[in-house]
């Protein structure tokens, strides 16, 4: 018997079931016309720097909803459903955007980052998307996600990392399998330089792409390429990131922290202002407190939990991701911790990339070929063996459970290996071909509005409407706090914020913010 099974052997009923997950999930506000709304955040949903579950990601435009911690897969989409609602009837005649790629978008300059009020938290945030503009491009911030987090119990930050190394290890498998971003509006790729074809006047592809959002269009930069972040410990993952935070880069200086104006450019010229900016498929996290900085929280407290950042959103899912496709992340994220995991090096690190770059570009083309321990491998093959092994871990989550849900979501899995025309990514080509002459945004669309009558239609009791307001009004009454409370000058509270001493275990971090 091998390592990995004797560990699942020893995993309990009581502990698979002590598996929790939440959702983040983003989405721009878009016109009926398809292109972005650039109304303000609503005001009927609150303050988008104190609300516990709706909020805004990069832009005023793009809401970020978020769920609780929650025990069951059912239980978490039933919460990501309710805010869908609540969020839907805030919004007026706009609808939420069910791709990751972004609707038709105006110039760089009037996409509108989130603001988040007066107080020095607040103005933080929208400095530090005011940053990611200048150093990105606000069109490649508007690019829309699904974050997947998830806990064991009794698990050290030790076995996190290991996951975490597995996790990049095999994460091609997810791109391949549930990438639903083949194609995107021609404004995105405006004046830059890609490789896409043209399918129609408006409309950008590759013919075999899983998911541009995770390409070089994405979640990519030549600057944080320079980055070779290990996660063969915590030490090593937190003086990789201490390093990039606290060193200055010649590019983000020439920006510099003000204009001549004095307005804010950036929070700082360091290779990644905060840690946040740090862009990766997965990342250890642990729950912060008021004012404290993540990777001092991570190194004092350790792992509490993993978060998922590769995943697509899927247009034809309401919500954007489908029970199935949570249990089948349950399955790989168990078997990530479970198997072997040696450590990583920068030849692997570097190939890695490259597996991610193919699939993300090329992942449904014929006899596509990995690198896998310095040899290549076909994708199909790879992916076989893993949902081989992944087997007898859905196996023990339904004994657990109850039923057979998570053998069925491996079963989904296969069929989609076998034949491409499953897959998300291949669904959505077909659908923007066939049903709406060759048009992204006109498939989107149409997506938009459905999911849209869809949401509206569902039972939203006046109790229900009530808790939401409720939640909206404290959040403003909370931020109206936090502004009421600050007495220190933004330079000031900026320059402590940013202060390397704040990232080293053992310094005392400030309650409040």
């Amino acid at each position: 018997m091998s390592s990995s099974q004797d560990r699942l052997s020893a995993l309990s009923p009581k502990r698979l079931k002590g598996i929790r997950r939440g959702i983040e999930k983003e989405s721009l506000r878009a016109l009926p016309t398809g292109k972005l709304a650039l109304t303000p955040h609503p005001a009927a949903l609150g303050s988008a720097l104190t609300h516990p579950h709706i909020t805004t990601d990069f832009s005023e435009s793009q809401v970020e909803l978020i769920t609780g911690v929650h025990a069951g897969v059912e239980a978490s989409l039933a919460e990501l459903t309710e805010i869908h609602q609540a969020t839907y009837r805030a919004i007026g005649d706009e609808m939420l955007w069910v791709s990751s790629m972004p609707c038709g978008l105006p110039t760089d300059e009037t996409i509108p980052i989130g603001r988040y009020g007066s107080s020095n938290v607040g103005r933080a945030k929208s400095v530090y998307r005011m940053g990611l503009g200048h150093r990105y491009g606000r069109r490649m911030q508007t690019i829309s996600g699904i974050h997947y987090n998830w806990s064991m119990p009794d698990i050290s930050s030790e076995s996190y990392f290991a996951l975490i190394r597995n996790f990049r290890r095999n994460a091609f498998l997810l791109l391949y399998l549930f990438g639903a971003s083949p194609a995107v509006c021609a404004s995105f790729v405006e004046g830059r330089q890609h490789e896409l074809q043209e399918l129609n006047e408006w409309t950008r592809y590759m013919p075999h792409a899983t998911s541009l959002r995770m390409g070089r269009l994405g979640y990519q930069s030549d600057a944080q390429a320079t980055l070779a972040v290990s996660y063969n410990s915590l030490e090593g993952y937190g003086a990789s990131l201490q390093e990039a935070l606290t060193q200055a880069y010649p590019p983000y200086e020439a920006v510099g922290i003000q204009n001549p104006g004095g307005d804010y450019n950036q929070l700082g010229t360091t290779l990644l202002q905060i840690e946040n900016e740090f862009y990766g498929t997965i990342r250890p996290k642990r729950v912060i407190y008021p004012g404290e900085r993540p990777l001092h929280a991570l190194r004092e407290r350790g792992v509490e939990y993993i978060e998922v950042r590769l995943m697509d959103l899927d247009p034809f899912i309401p919500v954007g991701i489908a029970a199935p496709t949570m249990r089948f992340l349950d399955t790989f994220l168990l078997h990530c911790l479970l198997n072997d995991s040696p450590p990583d090096t920068p030849l692997e690190i570097a190939a890695l990339a490259r597996n991610q770059q193919k699939v993300a570009t090329r992942g449904r083309e014929p006899g596509l070929m990995l690198e896998r321990a310095g040899r290549e491998v076909l994708l199909t093959q790879w992916g076989a063996e893993l949902l081989d092994q992944c087997a007898p871990v859905a196996a023990a989550l339904d004994a657990a459970h109850g039923g057979t849900a998570y053998i069925d979501a491996l079963a989904s899995a296969r069929a989609a290996l076998a034949d491409t025309s499953l897959l998300p990514s291949a669904r959505v080509l077909a659908a923007v071909c066939k049903d709406h002459e060759n048009s992204y945004i006109g498939f989107v669309r149409a997506q938009s509005e459905k999911t849209r009558s869809e949401l509206l239609a569902l039972p939203f009791p006046a109790a229900m409407q009530a808790r939401f307001d409720a939640e909206a009004s404290a959040s403003v009454d909370a931020q109206k706090k936090i502004e009421a409370d600050d007495t220190m000058l933004f330079e000031i509270y900026r320059q402590q914020y940013l202060s390397p001493e704040r990232l080293v275990l053992g310094h005392r971090q400030p309650q409040a913010a």
